[in-house]
């Protein structure tokens, strides 16, 4: 009787060390990441982000936006990964146009744990978004070069072309108010890209001029990103339409594909 006693006594502990090995192992992998990080793109700044910041910040979420040159590439990924390296934790990295070629590099980072892009770059090895620009042709024709190796648009083109759907006096604001950004960062060839390894989101604008929507679906397809369209949005999406690019944020950030 007393052996039975022992055995059943053994069984049971080994069920509830069983139980506890499951409950913890299913909590840490629903687990909600609470750091974002938000990567502005081209000609803009991290103003931009206010509304999602807004949103997230309600809900909890610790909410970080860089603030890059557009002055270099290599000197942007390591703006970003300063702010990465901040973090108490993991984060979900998110890059608006030419911010997705700059997580698509600074997402090899070990605290980022997913990618989300949003009307976004994401080159493969040895591509650059200038090039895939190029074979995706987009619809604007308002970019100026200037002497000075920087590059900007057209203001008065601006809050059509690269701001639709975004409140008129506000788009023109953004129009003269724009961060001219260096053409060579453009071309920066993409090493290692992050998202081959790391799970990634993406926004497709169907009305986006400054990048092609058709490439945006490429990206997505490519990289196997859980892919929205957002119907009638132009490049500006994440000023436009907050709330259905903070929802997908907030899946990244529960990592649910």
């Amino acid at each position: 009787m007393k052996t039975k006693l022992i055995f059943k006594k053994a069984d049971f502990i080994l069920l509830l060390l069983a139980l506890f090995i499951s409950v913890n192992f299913y909590a840490q992998q629903n687990k909600t990441i609470k750091n974002i990080v938000l990567v502005h793109g081209a000609f803009v700044d991290g103003s931009g982000w206010e509304g999602i910041y807004k949103i997230l910040a309600k809900k909890g979420y610790h909410v970080s936006v860089t603030q890059h040159t557009l002055l270099s590439f290599e000197e942007d990924v390591k703006a970003v990964n300063r702010i990465i390296d901040q973090q108490d934790g993991p984060c979900i990295l998110v890059g608006h146009s030419y911010g997705g070629a700059i997580i698509t590099i600074a997402g090899n980072n070990p605290k980022v744990a997913g990618l989300v892009y949003v009307a976004a770059h994401a080159p493969d090895e040895g591509e650059s978004e200038a090039d895939n620009g190029k074979i995706y042709p987009p619809a604007y024709k308002s970019l100026i070069k200037g002497q000075d190796g920087l590059d900007y648009i057209n203001p008065e083109k601006f809050p059509d072309d690269f701001a639709g759907g975004v409140a008129k006096e506000k788009a023109k604001f953004m129009a003269v108010s724009q961060t001219p950004t260096a053409d060579v960062a453009f071309h920066a060839i993409i090493k290692n890209p992050a998202w081959k390894v790391k799970p990634s989101w993406y926004v497709v604008a169907k009305s986006d001029k400054i990048i092609n929507p058709d490439l945006e679906r490429m990206y997505a397809k490519r990289a196997k990103s859980t892919a929205i369209e957002v119907e009638g949005a132009s490049h500006c999406v994440y000023i436009s339409h907050p709330n259905e690019v903070s929802n997908l944020i907030i899946s990244a950030s529960n990592l649910s594909k």
